[in-house]
């Protein structure tokens, strides 16, 4: 098994760096996604030194971009500026604080064909990779599966995002994929399965990305993340998934509570390497 990372999907604290710091060590974290979902809220400076702090501490770091900076619109202007404007701050934050990856969602179909949409998108991200390129930001963007079975975000549609844009790497949200097969993760083959997909289309040593929490759904569709152990999907099976790979894991918990993380956090290191 290759060395897993963990930690949560917010930053504990927003009172310090150094306060955010400690509460995840104090936590047993060795990772920690930046939420920037709901808006930015962390300036250059907090960035930078929220970073050297993570890095001394051991801790690796990525962000997580507004939900509204997506790629693939039908249609040039503002919402597809404003995305574009999101996601160039979302890079140019993670290269202050030496961040590992961009997450992003990857749009919606807009009444489009699949092939159509994902051509979007990947037009749209090869423009933005240029925009970035030009201002010295051009980090990994990691593209997530997303919860909406009937919609754009597959694991397929994912892979292939990222096989045809080599700096977009696959985000595996196990909670989304859980729902979206109508509660398929349950055995350590899926896990398996889907690891090795995005393992196809990883460079050599990169890290898997991971999201992972307890999930409800309704009609193959996510409807609320839940405390570990209300719903069906389990830690166990991905935790031996991963130990039939050499290649390391960032595993990042959207748990509601702690109390959640920390199960999790257990149920992964138990056999993990330190």
């Amino acid at each position: 098994m290759g060395q897993i990372r963990f930690g949560p999907a917010r930053v504990p604290s927003r009172e310090s760096p150094a306060a955010a710091v400690e509460l995840l060590l104090e936590r047993g974290y060795t990772a920690c996604e930046i939420d920037f979902e709901s808006g930015f809220w962390m300036d250059y400076p907090w960035a930078e030194r929220f970073g050297e702090l993570a890095r001394e501490a051991g801790i690796v770091l990525s962000v997580h971009a507004p939900i509204a900076g997506f790629m693939g619109h039908a249609e040039r202007g503002r919402k597809l500026n404003m995305a574009v404007g999101m996601l160039d701050h979302s890079a140019g934050v993670a290269k202050a604080a030496g961040a590992e990856l961009v997450v992003f969602h990857p749009g919606f179909l807009l009444g489009r064909s699949r092939e159509a949409a994902l051509d979007s998108v990947c037009e749209q991200l090869g423009e933005l990779r240029a925009r970035l390129e030009g201002k010295d930001r051009a980090v990994p963007f990691g593209v997530e599966v997303m919860g909406r079975v009937r919609e754009l975000g597959t694991v397929d549609d994912v892979i292939e995002i990222a096989s045809r844009c080599g700096w977009v790497r696959p985000v595996l949200d196990f909670a989304h994929m859980h729902a979206t097969s109508d509660g398929g993760f349950t055995e350590t083959g899926a896990f398996a399965a889907a690891l090795k997909q995005a393992a196809s289309v990883l460079p050599r040593g990169v890290p898997f990305h991971i999201h992972f929490s307890d999930i409800q759904y309704a009609n193959r569709n996510e409807t609320k993340h839940l405390p570990y152990g209300e719903g069906t999907l389990r830690a166990e099976p991905l935790t031996e998934a991963l130990a039939r790979l050499k290649r390391p894991a960032t595993v990042i918990s959207e748990s509601p509570d702690e109390a959640s993380s920390q199960t999790i956090r257990s149920i992964l290191l138990a056999e993990a390497p330190a």
